[in-house]
């Protein structure tokens, strides 16, 4: 059965389900930094997935990418699919200026993950989950269970 890491609950806010896909925002205000992670129960490796999955996650991959770009007027997305630390698969999309803090280096381990204020990651979950809503399946839920957005 499928259940999401429980490092990438601590460090993410779902935004909402793709057909193959959770969508999660992660908590690192240095960048704007999407992952997607198939449902899909002990994948570690894109290949463990189907090949019509891995034609899906290669289609949801390049819409987040695309769709994060033109919104955050990047110079450059760093996508990648990184398994040491957490071994579920999961694919990361960040945006990338050539003024952020680790330029042009990648991000990982490059600087501890800056939190976004509670008021500043509440937009930025509403407006990435209107971005995407079009290939939303379900969005995340309120404590009495009615769609949050």
């Amino acid at each position: 059965m499928y259940a999401l890491n429980e490092q990438l609950q601590k460090d993410t806010k779902m935004l909402g389900q793709f057909p193959l896909c959770d969508v999660l925002l992660m908590n690192d205000s240095q960048y704007p930094w999407v992952i997607l992670v198939p449902r899909r129960a002990n994948i570690r490796e894109m290949y463990h997935l189907s090949q019509e999955e891995q034609h899906v996650l290669s289609d949801e991959s390049a819409y987040v990418s695309q769709r994060l770009s033109d919104f955050f007027k990047a110079d450059s997305m760093n996508v990648a699919a990184l398994g040491n630390v957490v071994a579920q698969l999961h694919m990361h999309h960040v945006v990338r200026y050539k003024d952020d803090p680790t330029w042009p280096k990648p991000v990982w381990g490059a600087m501890p993950a800056k939190a976004y204020s509670s008021a500043a990651l509440e937009n930025l979950v509403e407006e990435l989950a209107r971005l995407f809503s079009d290939k939303f399946e379900s969005l995340p839920q309120t404590s009495d269970g009615s769609d949050l957005y």
